[in-house]
């Protein structure tokens, strides 16, 4: 509805959409993901350094890169997405960007585990502005039918931006342990140095985001929502109701069962207890635990503020199922990703620009290629199915198991950095099918968050554990005799076991999105959208 209370014309809003200005932001938010991942990603070229240097081990490597990040990055998406469904998408990204971009460079200035965690810190808490708020841009300006296509686009910066990372981290660490094998300047390490010189660029592109214009909300599917009266307002509400002790004084406010919210923090403290035991990882455990319960908080408090898009959501079995099986993909993809490199320099003893050049082009170019076609094909499939999109989910465990297993046991280094590349086709092509399925199941003023939520589950664990666990069984593994490189090589392979509960979810999520896609409308004007 406009704001005069009248529905606008869906073939005119629709003819509106699309276009050279279009396909312009598209490409400047394509460059903001590449920023995104370049400074996420880099991380894994300078594992084995930072290891060295910092004396941590694989599962505190893994827990660097993505428990400590995802956390925080899971988290803060939530109520940056809310914010993102009411303010200047434009101008949060914008902001998310610059902040982050600092905090990457600030990482390079590190000294100890500890600051390196807490400025990683800070990159993901900047991190968490962009996605959602990008999806909501971009759903707005194009049609409902490109929208596939048009998030897997944006998601191939995810592969552009990793492989960027590596090469770059990989080069400057070469050059500069080559120039500087003693007395470097200011006492920098070469993996100091990587994180300031791909921090600082992002400023000026933050610069650049905020001169974008702004879409109308909704205009894609002539849904036009209604300008909020008080975004700075919401945005204060949805971070108490997600930042402890002030979640608790939230959930009293608002009248839900304080009771509950206890039991399940009792019952997640204890489950995190049982893990710390099992695995002796207690920040792991802590921070996951942490992310866990302020989930809860929040899903606890939405029921209670804004029922309709809780209803929306968690009343979808087709979005619960979906919002499982690609996350489940994702604990393989970011595992795989961060761990190939050290893997290869393990078993190989290859260098780290040697390792960066290839295995990050590789990857960059085999998921650009296939991240942008499975957009495409999904799109092209869901015209014919009303399951089509999810038919790509069957692809990727399919394609990615046998290259993934050649790829980490030959014996022949040439090869694998061929097999990156390939097997980077099945594995990226399902990106732009989570976050497309989800906007499918939710009103216009909805998507960011359901964009967000789907962004917290795959962030959980995908990033937050999926490295973590490969690190850990490497762990294992190295203390029972095996060595660091056989030790890793066991570890990623187990980790595939996943995929069983991926395909379990995959032929749910197709059992029930046919009915809660095609009911939308019915289920929002139940809840009083209308």
């Amino acid at each position: 509805m406009t704001e005069s209370g009248e529905k606008p014309d869906i073939g005119d809003v629709e003819a509106k959409t699309g276009g050279l200005y279009a396909h312009y932001v598209l490409a400047v938010l394509v460059l903001v993901y590449v920023f995104n991942f370049i400074d996420r990603n880099i991380l894994s070229i300078l594992a084995e350094d930072i290891k060295a240097d910092l004396g941590v081990t694989d599962a505190q490597i893994g827990f660097l890169y993505g428990t400590v990040f995802a956390v925080f990055y899971a988290v803060f998406g939530i109520p940056l997405a809310r914010f993102a469904d009411v303010w200047v998408r434009r101008s949060l990204i914008s902001g998310g960007l610059l902040f982050w971009s600092v905090m990457t460079a600030l990482s390079g200035t590190a000294r100890s585990f500890p600051a390196l965690a807490v400025y990683r810190i800070g990159v993901g808490i900047g991190e968490a502005s962009a996605s959602p708020a990008a999806y909501s841009l971009l759903s707005d300006l194009y049609p409902v039918r490109q929208r596939a296509t048009v998030i897997a686009i944006y998601s191939a910066g995810v592969y552009i931006g990793a492989g960027i990372g590596l090469f770059l981290g990989g080069y400057i660490l070469d050059y500069w342990s080559t120039t500087y094998p003693i007395d470097a300047p200011f006492g920098l390490k070469g993996w100091q140095v990587s994180f300031m010189v791909v921090g600082l660029p992002g400023i000026l592109m933050a610069l650049w985001v905020r001169t974008l214009r702004e879409p109308v909300r909704g205009a894609s599917e002539g849904l036009v929502a209604e300008t909020h009266p008080a975004p700075f307002k919401l945005l204060g509400t949805e971070l108490a109701s997600v930042i402890p002790p002030l979640n608790l004084i939230t959930i009293v406010r608002l009248k839900a069962s304080l009771k509950v919210n206890l039991a399940a923090a009792l019952a997640i403290a204890l489950a995190a207890w049982l893990l710390i035991s099992l695995t002796g990882s207690t920040a792991q455990w802590i921070a996951i635990g942490f992310g866990v319960y302020v989930t809860f908080s929040w899903a606890q408090s939405l029921k209670v503020r804004d029922p309709a898009t809780f209803a929306m959501m968690f009343h979808s079995r087709a979005f619960i199922f979906t919002m499982i099986a690609f996350p489940t993909v994702a604990f393989v993809t970011y595992g795989v990703g961060f761990w190939t490199a050290p893997l290869l320099m393990r078993v190989h003893g290859a260098s780290a620009a040697e390792v960066g050049l290839y295995i990050g082009g590789g990857s960059a170019l085999g998921g650009m290629l296939a991240v942008t076609s499975g957009g495409f094909l999904a799109d092209k499939l869901k015209q014919r199915f009303a399951t089509g999109r999810l038919m790509i989910g069957f692809l990727v465990v399919i394609g990615t198991v046998p290259m993934v297993l050649w790829m980490i046991n030959t014996d022949s280094l040439v090869t694998a950095f061929w097999l990156n590349f390939f097997y980077h086709i099945p594995s990226a092509l399902w990106a732009g099918i989570p976050p497309s399925t989800a906007a499918d199941l939710v009103m216009p003023r909805m998507r960011a968050v359901a964009g967000a939520y789907y962004i917290l589950v795959n962030t959980f664990v995908g990033l937050a554990l999926g490295p973590y666990v490969i690190g850990q069984l490497s762990d294992v593994f190295q203390s029972s005799g095996l060595t660091e490189a056989e030790a890793l090589r066991s570890a990623i392979t187990y980790s595939m076991l996943i995929f069983v509960v991926t395909i379990f979810c995959l032929i749910m999520a197709m059992r029930y999105l046919p009915k809660d896609e095609a009911t939308r409308l019915e289920r929002a004007r139940a809840l009083g959208e209308f």
